[in-house]
């Protein structure tokens, strides 16, 4: 057994005074709360600054005390043994737990950028002669020195701020992070964690409720130990938090005049082994769509896979995402050309006020753009882990193998509104299906991403080179979407063939898995090739070919012969138009006496939903508003996704309930074609099947999944 840490975001309203039994509005205990916030922030700022040189970063990134101990884990209790130590200013009141969290809060910062130190100090000492391109021996020698986990964009970017400040400052490279960047900022919020009893307590009173004693502040400058007091906050817990989570120590902080409570709780959960796996479901971030994956089992040393490709398409939400940037640069290079002319006046100018006003409220505007980004990104990334965790369930897989996106970097001009997209959410999607595999007892490994999509999956090994082209029919030409083997004839997505290769690196190579000691992250360092042999699950034989064998007669009977024989006079049939003397209209019995008018225009049916325009036809909306067929009004916020299949036994139409023994997933007659669809199977919301049998999933950009792991 382990246990699975999450965090769930909750709300105070109210609070009562223990001692007294007051009653504390909302507002006044968001005022008690900011103003115990803010002691805490300045006492954890005051400390980073002072401490903000190269002599104690390297102090602490030794990890020894002065007494030459290991330092622990707990950032105070480090801080505190090397001696670092914080006071409240004269005249405040501050009691020991308080000061905890304060030291906990500046170890947290200081040791997030160590990390940074790290990356900075190898990029400076393997400098290339060229920062804008580095040869491929450069990169050999970047990353024998790099930390592990590093990606090529965090080396990409510290690159550009290590060229800009060589380029300020005369050629000089920095000599240390001090140089390069000022003391991190330190968030305005209480981390009670580092507390104990005597600030806080928790209890569970009951399956949705808690009852959370903390010691807040009752005046602005509290003096003495009689100005705080005992507050009993009632929380309602979320239905993600099961009634056997146990409850830890919350982080307060106030957002949007509201109270937020980050409320961890650990689930246990049974424990995913990193090796004996026989089945696998393997992911590839793709170029056409977000995720593209493929279901395959190891048997006798062969890779065996069923060739039914799982793909989850978030275009419209890129395209949507991509307007939201755009938009946002526009708002931002506003905002930069009123702030200087701003600065190019006189306070006494009149034009100064107005200027300053509509700066304001750009920066307004600019905040709630990105905020929408954030959220956008956020509910595609739990949208699209959901399905992926779904596909692996519903088909009995024991591990998911998805790219290591250390290794991974997209490359060239692809002006893709995909591409830039995945870019974003990639890592959101990672950690996503990891917290979600867990729950299910599915193990998550990361394999090399190098060469997914240049050899072939079939006969490739490493050695046959697809051909990649725009579609099947073009093979003569130049693309990315299809791929084409011409030693094998393997014809299909470029991105399922990536997903086969990379199922087959995981299954083959397990036996390499590597667990991080600190992050718990499972990684195949060396890449194992073998070719993956497709073999489609048999279709069920359906009702009629059923009663057609039960009943020995043909499943397609020939229509009966028509009786051509003359048994009455033939009908009179006019050879010419008739004229309709009421009307004055030419009509034919041909044509019905009817008159072709155009639709009325719908009444009350609102703005249209962004996204493509209708065609015309039977897509046009309806008197309602809406379009007869969902599938033709992809909107910005629509997502299509390969629908979740269980696999059931005996013909049966329920889903079978996953057995403790590993399931044989290609056996038959196990997938059936009125299979189930898993609820949640991949929408932030709900989802529906279109006219084409493809699910079709919705995400709001203004909201979505509670906070990671939740």
């Amino acid at each position: 057994m382990s246990k699975l840490t999450a965090t769930a975001t909750c709300t105070a309203y109210c609070a009562t005074v223990e001692k007294t039994g007051e009653s504390v509005c909302h507002a006044l205990l968001v005022r008690r709360i900011a103003r115990m916030a803010s002691l805490v922030t300045d006492l954890a700022v005051r400390l980073v600054t002072a401490r903000w040189n190269t002599a104690d970063l390297d102090v602490l990134a030794s990890g020894v005390g002065l007494d030459g101990r290991a330092l622990p884990s707990k950032g105070w209790m480090a801080l505190r043994r090397l001696g670092w130590g914080v006071s409240p200013e004269p005249g405040v009141y501050a009691c020991d737990r308080v000061l905890r969290c304060a030291q906990e809060q500046a170890a947290r910062a200081m040791r997030f950028t160590l990390h940074r130190r790290r990356l900075m100090a190898a990029i400076v000492a393997t400098w290339p002669r060229n920062p804008r391109a580095r040869t491929p021996a450069e990169w050999v020698a970047l990353r024998a020195v790099l930390p592990d986990g590093v990606m090529a964009a965090e080396v990409r970017n510290r690159t550009r701020q290590i060229r800009a400040y060589r380029d300020e400052h005369g050629g000089v490279l920095p000599g240390d992070l001090t140089e390069l960047e000022e003391p991190p900022g330190v968030a305005a919020q209480i981390v009670l964690a580092a507390a104990d009893r005597q600030l806080v307590t928790l209890e569970r009173t009951g399956q949705r409720s808690a009852r959370l004693r903390v010691r807040l502040p009752l005046v602005e400058a509290p003096a003495c130990r009689r100005d705080w007091a005992w507050h009993v906050l009632s929380i309602a817990l979320p239905p993600t938090v099961g009634p056997e989570a146990k409850l830890c120590a919350p982080t307060l902080w106030v957002k949007n005049g509201r109270v937020r409570v980050d409320l961890p709780f650990q689930t246990p959960i049974d424990f995913a082994p990193a090796t004996g796996h026989l089945t696998a479901c393997g992911f590839d971030w793709g170029l056409n769509t977000l995720l593209t994956g493929t279901a395959a089992r190891l048997a006798d040393g062969r890779i065996i896979s069923d060739g039914r490709p799982l793909t989850y398409d978030a275009t419209g939400i890129s395209a949507k995402l991509h307007r939201l940037r755009a938009k946002r640069e526009h708002l931002a290079a506003k905002r930069q050309h009123q702030e200087t002319l701003v600065a190019g006046i006189t306070p006494a100018d009149p034009r100064c006020t107005q200027l300053a006003a509509a700066c304001k409220v750009l920066g307004v505007e600019h905040e709630r753009v990105c905020a929408r980004i954030r959220n956008l990104n956020h509910a595609l990334a739990w949208s699209a882990a959901r399905w992926a965790v779904d596909q692996a369930v519903a088909t009995g897989t024991t591990v998911i193998y998805l790219e290591d996106l250390a290794t991974l970097e997209a490359r060239g001009r692809r002006g893709g509104a995909n591409a830039r997209l995945s870019g974003q959410v990639r890592g959101q999607i990672a950690e996503a299906i990891r917290h979600l595999a867990a729950k299910h007892t599915i193990a998550v490994v990361t394999v090399p991403a190098r060469g997914t999509s240049k050899y072939c999956p079939r006969c490739g090994q490493g050695t046959s080179v697809l051909r990649h082209c725009p579609a099947p029919d073009r093979l003569a030409e130049r693309g990315w979407a299809w791929a084409w083997c011409p030693g094998c004839g393997l014809s299909c997505d470029r991105d399922q063939t990536a997903a086969e290769r990379i199922v087959a690196r995981g299954l083959l190579g397990q036996h390499a898995t590597r667990t991080h000691r600190t992050t718990g992250t499972r990684t195949i360092g060396k890449a194992v090739e073998g070719n993956v042999v497709r073999a489609r699950r048999p279709r069920k034989a359906t009702r009629a070919a059923r009663r057609a064998r039960r009943t020995r007669t043909d499943l397609h009977p020939r229509p009966a012969a028509r009786d051509r024989s003359k048994s009455g006079p033939t009908p009179k049939r006019p050879t010419r138009a008739a004229k309709n003397t009421k009307n004055n209209v030419m009509t034919s019995s041909r044509v019905p006496d009817r008159r072709t008018v155009p639709a009325p225009s719908p009444q009350g049916s609102g703005q249209r939903p962004a996204g493509h325009a209708p065609q015309p036809g039977r897509h046009q909306p309806n008197r309602t508003g809406h379009v007869r067929n969902s599938h033709h009004r992809t909107g910005f916020h629509h997502a299509q996704a390969t629908p979740v299949l269980t696999l059931t036994e005996h013909g049966s139409s329920q889903a079978r309930p996953r057995p403790p023994e590993l399931p044989d997933p290609f056996r038959e007659p196990q997938r059936i074609q009125d299979a189930v669809e898993v609820a949640r199977s991949a929408g932030v919301g709900r989802g529906r099947r279109d006219g084409d049998g493809r699910a079709e999933h919705h995400a709001d950009d203004r909201g979505g999944e509670p906070r990671a792991g939740s």
